[in-house]
């Protein structure tokens, strides 16, 4: 599963990547994936977008691995000088060209300088601190970018494009008393040095990482550099200043405490190809076999041969070994190299590449690809696979690639791979028993010696967590029923028979007994931690788990007995006023068993108003000891309101929701308050599970840069994640009954806000990104009496422009048509009599949400008469990065809320159900130029001052 996330990144098609390991802390990863940043975040399925509380919590925590590792920082706060400094409710103005800022309670929030990232070293002995700067400048994003089989090339650094970096590293050392030592500044980075790739050498001595430096206003090739963690000298790797870094795919890996595998742009490498004045003929796609294809809206693919050549350019790379002491060597051949991994004990490396031919309808995480294993001084051994091109694995859940994948090494063996093989042709459709088979095989095999047969499998294979030669877990899952399953196996006894020790709904998060914890080996490697308690001979793990329960979660460590299932609770979260979570094993440095008076664990600690903060626990006495005093990143909000709420839904589902109240904000004092509903629908198969409660109401409130909770500086009251459940319980599919049972949570949430007399009944807006934008513009068309007005960031709206699935939809167009048609809001356009804001990114890379479904949507509305509004943010992707663009959605944002949702007042002392009685009707007769009750005449008013 650790190699899982690296292939998620270096292959991924969006910027956004959520695929993790078994394992809920990411600091139990190998040291280029050493990181706490993501070790909590919240998963949505689908194109979602890392929720602002999860971001928030875990700002400081960052990933030291390649791009996505970084936090996406830019520059300072100045802006642009193309950017207003004041806002105006003139609509021809406001109509006009542009960048605006935000009110000054909502930009000073946004602006607040980010906290470093951190980064313990393989001993934790130490931490990095990893300096940050603000949101970027868009002169950063109007680079020009290559889009290559779904991959966007910054051309000039031969870098993925709109790399985010780092400004500057701290040393501090962590002291016996949990205190931490002075700074020690690693010195000799250049000036403006864009700091990115950051890891630790297996013995925690050195540092690597690449430096680009501003040249004619770009950033230049990267080189790599290193610096000696005990002066804090850093220093180029190699003597040469023309071997240049290439970070498409991978960067670059230790081999060795002194010695680097470095992928670099080849040194016989020209000018990039030049696309011919005359095409050499018709660009041609033919399916004469009849050959059954279906795919996803992938984005930014390959076009013809000039696009595959230009590909071949830029992803090409010749790897090259580097000592410390400055010698080097080029070994094998120049390549398409995207993966490179020694084994535990540094003899081998595992190379993957890809080769032609290559696709035009598919992204190049599907590219043929040739696994090789080569020795650490980069002789060829063996030829593991070379897998075709995969165009037509199904898009049903948990189809994947024929073949051999998921190959890696064990973590607790030298020189030993593993790797599954589908027995489905990879179509989830196909039944047969097994599905999956595990296998097993060291890096030289002798003649004839065939794999071993580690484990079969009826459900998906979805990784492998190592201990030993008696103990390892097996996991495997199925979308479609939600099960997943965890077997104890014995790698090193055939005679041992497996045995399922979790088998259970994903969805059942009440039932979850939490994730084993590992421990870092002398290799640098990561396996199950055993715990040996004084006098007693079971075989003990830790289970770390986020305890949810219906008051919310409770996060847990419990010690397991792994033969007997029983447990004993050894640490829990404070569940009164504070949000504690199990982060890292910090006592993982010695050989064998770990005891249990020895156990230091990595903990955090927040509330509803102080942010998170990092301490040791030690036993046995259980000894606190904080380590990071990080300040309020926003203090005049600190005394903001915060409730998580329950209520149901008319179908006797249980929802949730959180509520914020702005800083001494008194309901009965000041009266209701206009409110922002800003949620993300999930689907399940249980109404049992949608009921179940998921989050704490102690977590700090986490503030991201675009998130709803900004218009709490604003005096909004703010529905946040309102559950939208969409069930298809049995042969049911959830989406068979979208609109219906999307109306029906979103009334049950109105009504409850409206009860509690914290939300004017005609002042709520609802808002959302990707598919939440899907969502709002469906409640707009469906449910217009219960909202005011809608904000629809990167959505989609014609789910026929996404025929081949969409979502967790795998049904296509053809075998669910009108699912397809009833579930787009293009479809009821002329329903929705509500203002709508639409944004964009003009770049918008994520598949099936192109920017073309907001302009073909706002046309459709504006063809009805809809008040609608259509901002397209240039050089943008799904999410927003640039600060001149981010303060212009919030402008926007602002803008729409204060016109459309502060002094509405129609229907003011109506009840909801008298409100959705009159708005259904005049619905029936209202028309563009008036009529209907008063809250049309009002709207066609205010579309006839637009025009």
């Amino acid at each position: 599963m650790m190699r899982i996330q690296r292939t998620c990144h270096r292959l991924s098609l969006s910027p956004l990547c959520h695929s993790s390991p078994p394992s809920a802390s990411l600091l139990l990863l190998p040291p280029k994936l050493s990181t706490l940043r993501f070790a909590r975040v919240r998963r949505f399925s689908g194109n979602s977008l890392m929720s602002s509380r999860a971001a928030s919590r875990l700002h400081c925590l960052a990933s030291v691995s390649p791009g996505a590792g970084e936090d996406a920082g830019g520059s300072s706060s100045n802006g642009s000088a193309s950017l207003s400094a004041t806002s105006t409710e003139d609509d021809e103005l406001a109509l006009g060209s542009g960048y605006r800022l935000p009110p000054p309670e909502i930009r000073d929030i946004v602006d607040a300088p980010p906290v470093p990232a951190l980064s313990f070293s393989p001993h934790r002995d130490k931490i990095l601190f990893l300096k940050r700067r603000a949101l970027p400048p868009l002169a950063d994003l109007a680079r020009p970018e290559e889009k290559l089989a779904g991959v966007r090339i910054d051309g000039y650094c031969n870098t993925r494009s709109r790399m985010s970096f780092y400004t500057g590293l701290g040393i501090h050392q962590l002291l016996p008393d949990g205190t931490l030592s002075p700074e020690k500044e690693i010195t000799g980075i250049p000036d403006g040095g864009k700091i990115n790739f950051v890891t630790w050498s297996n013995d925690g001595k050195h540092l690597a990482f690449s430096i680009r430096v501003d040249e004619n206003g770009n950033s230049s090739k990267p080189i790599v550099w290193v610096a000696d963690v005990e002066t804090g000298e850093a220093r180029p790797l190699f003597k040469s200043q023309d071997i240049y870094l290439n970070a498409i795919f991978e960067s670059f890996v230790w081999i060795d405490n002194s010695t680097l595998l470095v992928s670099t742009i080849p040194s016989t490498r020209g000018d990039p190809p030049k696309r011919p004045l005359v095409p050499s003929g018709p660009k041609t796609l033919s399916n004469e076999k009849k050959t059954v294809v279906q795919v996803r809206t992938f984005q930014d693919l390959l076009k013809d041969e000039y696009d595959a050549d230009l590909f071949d350019y830029y992803a090409t790379s010749q790897l090259v070994l580097a000592s410390l002491d400055g010698t080097s060597k080029e070994v094998g051949p120049p390549a398409v190299y995207t993966s490179l991994d020694p084994s535990t004990d540094h003899k081998y490396l595992l190379i993957s590449s890809l080769h032609r031919p290559y696709s035009f309808i598919v992204p190049c995480v599907r590219f043929p690809k040739k696994v090789e294993v080569w020795t650490a001084d980069g002789r060829f051994v063996r030829q593991l696979c070379d897998l075709p091109l995969a165009e037509d694995i199904p898009i049903v859940a948990n189809s994947v690639r024929k073949g051999m994948r998921s190959i890696n090494w064990r973590a607790d063996k030298p020189s030993t791979l593993y790797w599954a093989e589908t027995q489905d042709g990879g179509d989830a459709k196909v039944e047969v028993s097994p599905r999956d088979i595990v296998y097993m095989q060291s890096a030289e095999p002798l003649a004839g010696e065939e794999p071993e047969v580690l484990h079969k499998l009826d459900l998906r294979y979805g990784g492998i967590s190592w201990c030993d030669d008696t103990l390892a877990l097996v996991y495997e899952s199925w979308y479609k029923t939600r099960r997943t399953r965890t077997w104890v196996i014995s790698p090193g006894s055939n005679d041992v028979t497996p045995r399922i020790l979790f088998d259970r709904s994903s969805e059942d998060v009440y039932s979850d007994p939490g994730s084993t914890m590992l421990r870092r080996t002398a290799a640098g490697t990561y396996v199950i931690a055993k715990i040996k308690k004084e006098n007693d001979e079971g075989t003990y793990v830790l289970l770390n788990g986020s305890g949810a329960t219906p008051q919310g979660n409770v996060p847990f460590l419990d010690l397991f007995d792994i033969n007997t299932g029983n447990k004993e609770r050894i640490w829990e979260s404070d569940k009164e006023k504070y949000f504690e979570t199990v982060v890292a094993l910090m006592s993982d440095q010695k050989e064998g068993d770990l005891k249990m008076e020895e156990l230091k664990i990595l903990t955090s600690k927040e509330s509803k108003t102080e942010n998170t903060q990092y301490s040791l626990q030690l036993w046995p006495d259980r000894k606190v000891q904080q380590i990071t005093n990080f300040p309020h990143p926003y203090p005049q909000l600190a005394s903001l309101q915060k409730e998580m709420i329950r209520y149901q839904r008319k179908d006797g589902v249980q929802l949730t929701a959180t509520l914020y109240l702005p800083p001494g904000y008194d309901p009965s004092k000041d009266g209701p308050l206009p409110c922002l509903f800003w949620s993300y629908p999930g689907e399940f198969k249980s109404k049992d599970a949608a009921s179940q409660v998921r989050g704490s109401p102690n977590e700090f409130a986490g503030i991201g840069s675009t998130s709803a909770l900004l218009w709490l500086a604003r005096r909004f009251a703010i529905l946040s994640g309102p559950t939208i459940p969409i069930i298809g319980e049995g042969d049911e599919e959830a989406n068979d009954r979208y609109v219906e049972q999307l109306v029906a949570s979103a009334e049950a949430a109105v009504d409850e806000v409206v009860r509690r007399g914290v939300a004017h009944p005609s002042k709520i807006a609802v808002g959302g990104h990707s598919y939440g934008a899907f969502m709002t513009a469906n409640l707009l068309a469906h449910a217009p009496h219960l909202f005011s007005c809608g904000i629809a960031r990167s959505g989609a709206y014609n789910r026929t422009l996404t025929p081949f699935g969409f979502q967790n939809e795998d049904r296509t167009l053809w075998e669910a048509t009108n699912v397809y048609v009833e579930m787009s809001p293009f479809m009821s356009a002329n329903k929705i009599k509500k203002p709508i804001l639409l944004i964009h990114g003009e770049e918008d890379n994520n598949p099936g949400t192109l920017t073309m479904q907001s302009d073909r949507f706002f046309n459709a509305l504006k063809g009805h008469g809809a008040l609608c509004r259509l901002v397209i943010l240039p050089h943008e992707s799904h999410g927003y990065s640039a600060r001149e663009s981010i303060m212009h959605v919030l402008w926007e944002t602002d803008r729409w809320l204060q016109k459309y949702c502060v002094p509405n007042t129609s229907d003011a002392d109506t009840s909801p159900d008298q409100s959705k009685e009159e708005s259904d009707s005049s619905e029936k007769v209202a028309t563009p130029t008036g009529g209907g009750t008063p809250e049309f005449e009002d709207h066609s008013k205010i579309r006839r001052s637009l025009l």
